[in-house]
């Protein structure tokens, strides 16, 4: 768990991380150089969901072995599906993380949402919906390895 207060924010309780896939954890369905070992890292504090339509057919294949849960969504609706994962989760314990417009609901509605623009880019309405804008996944993931930062960064 990860527990902060952040002034004009709120007291943060995180339990779950939930990310999207390509984009975000992967480019062209291959996983970043360093995600593994950052995710292994971060499971010792939040239980890690990856929420994908698996758009090259390789996040499986990718993360075996890793420490957290894949669910592969539909192709039709996957805003929708991301948000209702989100919500059974309880999206006062989950900092989302995204950057394509399916994922912009699951940010609005996260205690945290973060999005990065890496490679693949950043959709406008998934930016709007973020707490956060980061430059890279190892930089959300480094973030939430020393949470204070996010009180820098969120308090007003």
């Amino acid at each position: 768990m990860i527990e902060i207060a952040i002034p004009g924010f709120g007291q943060v309780r995180l339990q779950h991380l939930v990310s999207d896939y390509n984009g975000t954890l992967a480019l062209d369905g291959r996983l970043l150089p360093g995600v593994a070992d950052a995710m292994r890292a971060l499971s010792a504090r939040l239980s890690i969901h990856v929420v994908t339509a698996d758009t090259f057919g390789l996040a499986a294949a990718e993360l075996v072995g890793l420490p957290i849960r894949l669910h592969i969504t539909p192709v039709d609706s996957q805003d929708l599906a991301k948000l209702a994962y989100v919500q059974a989760l309880g999206p006062d314990t989950v900092v989302a993380m995204g950057n394509g417009r399916n994922d912009r609901h699951m940010l609005k509605v996260a205690a945290v949402g973060i999005a990065l623009s890496q490679q693949e880019g950043l959709a406008t309405e998934t930016l709007l919906n973020a707490d956060l804008v980061l430059p890279g996944v190892l930089d959300a993931f480094e973030l939430l390895a020393h949470p204070k930062r996010l009180t820098a960064t969120l308090r007003s």
